[in-house]
């Protein structure tokens, strides 16, 4: 299944070297290999692979290569200054294609001199706004059961989902993590992951895990962070127009995978909703150059509402969640009339789309098709 990206990608490499990051397993060296057959001449390198390693370091690849992929180059030592040298001596007519996982986020913020001269893709699960712009069918059931990482997905089988998880969450625990930081707690580190499947939606207080996994609050933020580098989880933070402020307040955890997720059909469609705008801000960033984030709202009488869209610091949009609940709820009613922000409440069952009380009362599948990607 084609992806949506790859003409944003084929556009971007005739300006600049891409930088493709996501998930594990979301597609990235399929992508890669796709968009390498829209090229002649192409050499396909992936440092996991020890004849491509020692083909890399030596840098063998003729001079009338038209297209360079390098996969999972981020576990090369040094990987950025290689990148660099490459980059900087290739004949004017090779185009670069970089993939990866973890690390290769951490490269923008690194303040070496590639800052500015690459574009950055970030591949995440189908979405129902992807699928709807390839073309395929949007089933919403198949999306919260299965999740939208391209195996389960596509297999549309209970039992192979199950199957591509438990290997898929093995893998991570103990080859990922112990790949990322040496860490050999694995027990503890599992069991914070299983306690974060079970509270999605939830804001997240590092005390109440660390007690109930007989750890400091310190190891849980930083096992936690260990699941965001290595794009397991994402964190949305309160709005605030202070950031310093939002980032230290309890922030809510989701997954990339929502077949992760532990909990009800409503939590699921939370999980989906939070993904799905998770996408759309990237594409916003990446493709239009608009700096949005994706924040909750919360005032001091914990009074909340799920999502926020910012631009420039500035709330767009907020939206609440709801499994069946077509009324607007009280926490989004009070802060659209106490600060005029734009409010969509997102049910997943509904009959009819209205508007009620200056809230929109949207289907989850239109809304959710309607995003950029």
């Amino acid at each position: 299944m084609e992806r949506y990206q790859k003409q944003h990608i084929l556009k971007d490499l005739n300006k600049k070297p891409v930088f493709l990051i996501g998930p594990r397993q979301v597609g990235k060296t399929w992508l890669a290999k796709d968009i390498a057959g829209s090229f002649s001449k192409t050499v396909y390198l992936n440092y996991d692979n020890f004849k491509d390693r020692k083909f890399i370091k030596n840098q063998s690849w003729l001079d009338d290569t038209q297209l360079l992929v390098l996969d999972e180059i981020h576990k090369m030592k040094d990987w950025k200054n290689f990148v660099k040298g490459v980059f900087d001596t290739r004949s004017s007519t090779m185009k670069m294609l970089i993939t990866g996982s973890a690390r290769l986020e951490a490269f923008q913020a690194s303040g070496d001199s590639m800052a500015g001269r690459f574009f950055k893709h970030r591949l995440l699960p189908f979405s129902p706004a992807e699928l709807f712009r390839i073309n395929k069918p949007v089933n919403m059931d198949n999306l919260l059961k299965y999740g939208g990482f391209p195996e389960p997905f596509l297999s549309n089988d209970s039992i192979e989902s199950d199957r591509w998880r438990i290997q898929y969450v093995n893998g991570l625990i103990r080859t990922d993590v112990l790949d990322f930081e040496r860490i050999h707690d694995f027990k503890a580190i599992e069991l914070v992951l299983e306690l974060l499947r079970l509270r999605v939606g939830s804001p997240v207080s590092y005390k109440s895990i660390a007690e109930d996994v007989g750890i400091s609050p310190n190891t849980v933020k930083k096992y936690i962070q260990i699941f965001e580098s290595l794009f397991i989880v994402f964190r949305t933070s309160p709005y605030s127009r202070n950031i310093a402020r939002s980032i230290l307040k309890e922030p809510k955890i989701y997954f990339y995978d929502t077949g992760m997720v532990d909990g009800d059909e409503g939590v699921k469609f939370e999980n989906l909703v939070a993904v799905s705008l998770l996408k759309h801000v990237y594409a916003v960033n990446d493709y239009l150059g608009k700096p949005c984030t994706l924040n909750y709202l919360r005032t001091k009488d914990k009074a909340e509402v799920d999502f926020c869209i910012a631009n420039k610091h500035i709330p767009e949009v907020m939206i609440e969640v709801k499994r069946s609940d077509e009324s607007p709820g009280k926490s989004i009613l009070n802060f659209n009339r106490r600060y005029n922000i734009p409010g969509i409440q997102l049910v997943l069952n509904l009959k009819q789309e209205r508007k009620e009380k200056n809230i929109e009362i949207r289907k989850g599948i239109h809304y959710l098709t309607s995003l950029m990607m």
